[in-house]
């Protein structure tokens, strides 16, 4: 098994490499490329992906424990079994990627964008979401519970049987999004009835 530690790669294309059960800790990667790469076991912890491109690439049974994708691009990537432990998601950016089974611990995901894709009954308890994209995103059955949604993009989102129980729901049209037999607090309920007009006495 391969352990990369305290080395900064830069502006590199990583092509057709197979990195199946490396270690990572400490590395920092900015603007890198990688294109068909099998992460598939690696164990990443306090790592720096920064501004980084992810194409056609397998996280299956990844681990990543307060590592930091910040501005990345992922792109029809498989995070079959990944677990996402504190991680930093930053204004990164998902397109046609496969998230189940996922696990996600906690985590910052502030302007994450996540356009259209497919997040049913993925727990996101805890969450920070500031800002994020969902817009047209499948989340019905999600776990939403303690999230921050401030801001949040919603339009279209499918949020039918999802729990938002203690969810901060600040500046949410949450009309723009589908609900049904979706859970939520005394606050939640006062959210949404404000997006209808309605007032809670």
């Amino acid at each position: 098994m391969d352990e990369r530690s305290d080395e900064d790669v830069v502006d590199e294309d990583i092509v057709d490499e197979d990195w199946y059960g490396n270690e990572l800790a400490g590395t920092r990667f900015s603007s890198v490329r990688f294109s068909r790469v099998d992460f598939t076991e690696v164990r990443t912890r306090n790592v720096i992906f920064d501004d980084c491109r992810f194409a056609n690439c397998a996280f299956n049974v990844s681990e990543h424990r307060e590592t930091a994708f910040i501005g990345c691009t992922f792109a029809r990537d498989s995070f079959f079994s990944a677990t996402l432990d504190g991680c930093k998601l930053s204004g990164s950016t998902f397109v046609d990627c496969e998230f189940h089974p996922i696990t996600i611990k906690g985590g910052l995901w502030q302007g994450v964008v996540i356009r259209g894709g497919d997040l049913t009954k993925i727990d996101f308890s805890g969450v920070d979401l500031r800002d994020a994209d969902l817009s047209e995103s499948d989340l019905s059955g999600a776990r939403l519970d303690d999230c921050n949604l401030a801001f949040a993009n919603l339009r279209n989102t499918r949020l039918i049987d999802a729990s938002l129980i203690g969810a901060k729901l600040d500046g949410i049209d949450l009309s723009a999004a589908q609900l049904g037999n979706t859970q939520v607090d005394l606050a939640g309920a006062i959210s949404v009835a404000a997006t209808y007009g309605a007032v809670l006495r």
